[in-house]
């Protein structure tokens, strides 16, 4: 057996009403002064008030920083260090989705040490030490709260990433309760999101893939393949909506320490370029990735199509892999996303500098089970297209 290493949060506590009671999980953690990392909308929806009133009445100060955007940027992550500078942050609260959690990672990593941003970026060049950190995803997606890693975007279009295990939190809070108002659209393109990230991690060339994470892969697409329709259909179903925030911390364990590959690579520039949100860019690139991928890793697939969907049990072996990639084309079709690149105003002329801009992902591509070349990157657009 292949050595490895597998890290993940320290303490994961899954309830559904725990942010309602963080003071009582995390506030001796925290410190008296907070700073929570959350974004506009969440915070009109009032989600993380509860939590909010919750610090304040147990003696917490807390300073909200709420301007996280989709794709988040330096500038926005710099803004949040301030606030938190300002403030005498003693701890870091992230609440929201992967955009938020990401930024209050690097937030926590920057106001603890004075490691400067451009000497943390790759992997494990974040030295640390970093604030008090605990995260509450309200979203199931990213996993986010499980990797150790956050993504930002610099110069307006190219994502860059710090990963480290120095940024990964001391409590991971999961309460499904948050996600319950989630809409159809959200839930289903951050559904595939994790999704995704299992696959990924189960077919990952990387050499730290490892049976544990193979294990969490295939639980992940057990209990989100079984969910993620009737979360999208009655978004109130707690039950549904425990097992995608459950399923989706699983495949966040897994390929933080087995790492994604192609889908993700050519999926930002979608989002870095034409600000498609971080699962759709990846639901639209998915099953071309995977296509082009079969020559190399069918025998993958096939050990994992009938945990994303049960019938593809009776399907031969050799026959199962193509059939998995068609099931994942027509799961995004019930659930209603745009299926082509072309269906979210991308145009054609754009594909070659998408390529281009791909292969700026070396980090994620040398996970893929196929080399893909810049040429191989603009076929599978033009196939996405």
């Amino acid at each position: 057996m292949n050595p490895f290493v597998f890290n993940t949060t320290k303490s994961i506590l899954f309830r559904s009403g725990a942010a309602r009671e963080i003071d009582r999980h995390a506030g001796n953690l925290l410190g008296e002064k907070v700073l929570l990392v959350t974004d506009p909308g969440l915070r009109r929806l009032g989600l993380a008030e509860p939590a909010i009133a919750a610090l304040a009445e147990a003696g917490h100060e807390v300073a909200v920083f709420d301007a996280v955007e989709a794709d988040p940027s330096v500038a926005t992550l710099m803004a949040a260090v301030e606030l938190g500078r300002t403030s005498g942050a003693t701890g870091v609260l992230g609440f929201g989705g992967g955009s938020s959690l990401d930024v209050a990672k690097v937030a926590a990593l920057l106001l603890g040490s004075d490691q400067p941003l451009d000497d943390a970026w790759g992997v494990n060049n974040a030295r640390g030490p970093r604030l008090p950190l605990v995260l509450v995803p309200t979203t199931a997606g990213t996993g986010s709260e499980v990797t150790p890693v956050a993504i930002l975007t610099v110069g307006g279009e190219e994502k860059r990433g710090v990963s480290s295990p120095v940024i990964l939190p001391d409590i991971a809070l999961l309460d499904a309760e948050l996600t319950l108002g989630l809409p159809p659209s959200i839930t289903a393109a951050t559904g595939v999101d994790a999704m995704v990230h299992a696959i990924e991690a189960y077919a990952s060339a990387n050499a730290n893939n490892n049976p544990l994470s193979r294990m969490l892969a295939r639980e992940a697409l057990r209990l989100l393949g079984a969910n993620i329709e009737t979360a999208v259909s009655d978004g109130g179903n707690v039950a549904a909506r425990e097992a995608m925030l459950l399923g989706s911390m699983l495949a966040g364990q897994a390929f933080a320490n087995s790492p994604v590959a192609a889908v993700h690579a050519l999926a930002y520039p979608v989002g870095g370029i034409f600000h498609i949100p971080h699962g759709l860019s990846n639901a639209l690139v998915l099953t071309a990735v995977l296509r082009f991928n079969l020559p190399a890793a069918a025998p993958i697939y096939a050990e994992i199509a009938a945990d994303a969907f049960p019938h593809l049990a009776d399907v031969p072996d050799e026959s199962r892999a193509e059939a998995f990639v068609v099931a994942l084309q027509g799961l995004i079709g019930k659930l209603q996303m745009p299926p082509r690149l072309r269906d979210v105003e991308i145009p054609a002329e754009a594909l070659p500098r998408m390529a281009a801009e791909a292969m700026k992902q070396q980090r994620l591509l040398v996970n893929n089970p196929r080399p893909v070349t810049e040429a191989d990157a603009l076929a599978i657009y033009s196939e996405a297209w």
